[in-house]
C-alpha cells in the first residue's frame, strides 16, 4: 500500500487519494469509498494522453468540423430554471476556439459571452452521451477510471467550458467521475440531506450566488453545509449519487464525465438518456403524494394543516434513515 497515499485536507470536508497505482487504490481502498459514500478527489490516476495532449489546437484539428449544439450565456452564472441562455450550433473547431477566448471577434449575443458544450448521443431521444462514438479520433487519448463493472457503464459526457462559466447547482441520480482533463475547476458540493435548504426547483437550486446569496429571499440557504475543492488538470472528483454539485470553471477546460448505474439497472427509468431522471420508484412515491396532496385539499385549512403534519411526521418516522450524518 506504500504507493497510494490517504490525506485529510481543511478546504475539502472528505478525502483526498494521492496513488500511482490504481489497481492498488481499487483493491485496498474503492470498496471504503462505495461505503462511505462520499465526494472524494483522486489524485495520480492514469487517464491516458489527453491531460498533455488535449490543448485548443490539437481539439480544434483531431475534433475537426463535426457540428455540436452548445449553450450560449451572456453572463458567467448560467441558470436552468429561468433559461438564461440559448442554444446555437457551431462546428467543433470553432467552439474550442471561442471558448478558450476571453472576448471574441464572432458572437451570438455579445464580445465576452460564454459557451458551455455538454455532448449528447447521436439522437438525444435515444442515444446516451459516449464520447468514445461521439468523437472517436479522441477514444485512443483518454482512459476511463475502471472502479465499476463495464456492464453498469452509462454514459461519459465530454464537457467544455469558457473561463468563468459557472453551472447551476443540481444533483445526479447516477455515480460520476467528474475528470478534469484541463484547465481548473472550483466545485462546490452539499449533502443530499441539506436539500430542504437549496430551494429546489426539479433537480435544480434556484439559488445561483451561493458565494453571495441573497439571504433575505433564500433565508434556509445559510444552513446547508459546504463542501469545496479545486480541480487541477489530471484530477478526478467522485460524486455519489444525489450529492448536490456547483461547478464554475476558473479557467477555459475540458472535461469528461463518466456516469454508470450504482443501482440495478431496473431501477432506473429506460427512457431516461441524460442520467438526469429520477429512478422509477421515487417517480411512482411522488405522483402518489401529489394525489395525497390533493385529497387534503378537499378538507378545511386546519384540518389540512393537521393531516399534512401528520403525513410528514410519518414519512419522518418510516422513511427516514439513521445511517447518514
Amino acid at each position: 500500500m506504500s504507493a497510494c497515499r490517504f490525506t485529510r485536507v481543511t478546504e475539502f470536508k472528505g478525502a483526498i487519494f494521492h496513488c500511482t497505482e490504481p489497481n492498488r487504490l481499487k483493491n485496498f481502498h474503492w470498496s471504503w469509498i462505495l461505503t462511505n459514500r462520499k465526494p472524494l478527489v483522486l489524485e495520480g490516476i492514469d487517464l491516458g494522453a489527453c491531460t498533455s495532449r488535449w490543448t485548443v489546437d490539437y481539439l480544434s484539428q483531431v475534433g475537426g468540423r463535426k457540428e455540436v449544439k452548445i449553450h450560449v450565456a451572456a453572463v458567467a452564472q448560467m441558470d436552468f430554471i429561468s433559461k438564461n441562455f440559448v442554444y446555437r450550433t457551431l462546428p467543433f473547431d470553432k467552439l474550442v476556439q471561442r471558448a478558450a477566448e476571453e472576448k471574441h471577434k464572432e458572437f451570438f449575443i455579445s464580445e465576452d459571452e460564454k459557451y458551455y458544450l455538454r455532448s449528447l448521443g447521436e439522437d438525444p431521444r435515444k442515444d446516451v452521451a459516449d464520447i468514445r462514438k461521439q468523437f472517436p479520433l479522441l477514444e485512443g487519448d483518454i482512459k476511463f477510471p475502471q472502479f465499476f463493472k463495464e456492464e453498469q457503464f452509462f454514459s461519459s459526457v465530454f464537457r467544455i467550458s469558457s473561463p468563468g462559466l459557472q453551472l447551476w447547482t443540481h444533483y445526479d441520480v447516477m455515480d460520476n467521475f467528474l475528470i478534469q482533463v484541463t484547465g481548473k475547476k472550483r466545485v462546490v458540493l452539499f449533502s443530499p440531506r441539506d436539500a430542504q435548504y437549496l430551494y429546489l426547483s426539479g433537480t435544480k437550486s434556484e439559488v445561483l450566488n451561493i458565494d453571495n446569496p441573497d439571504l433575505a429571499k433564500y433565508p434556509l440557504f445559510s444552513k446547508a453545509r459546504w463542501y469545496e475543492c479545486s480541480l487541477k488538470a489530471g484530477d478526478v472528483l467522485f460524486i455519489p449519487a444525489l450529492w448536490f454539485h456547483n461547478v464554475i470553471s476558473e479557467e477555459f477546460g475540458v472535461g469528461v464525465n463518466v456516469f454508470w448505474k450504482h443501482l440495478p439497472s431496473e431501477c432506473y427509468d429506460k427512457t431516461d438518456t441524460y442520467g438526469n431522471k429520477d429512478p422509477t420508484a421515487a417517480s411512482r412515491a411522488a405522483q402518489i403524494l401529489d394525489r395525497a396532496l390533493k385529497t387534503l385539499a378537499e378538507l378545511p385549512e386546519e384540518y389540512r394543516d393537521f393531516y399534512a403534519r401528520r403525513m410528514v411526521l410519518h414519512i419522518q418516522d418510516k422513511a427516514y434513515s439513521k445511517n447518514f450524518e
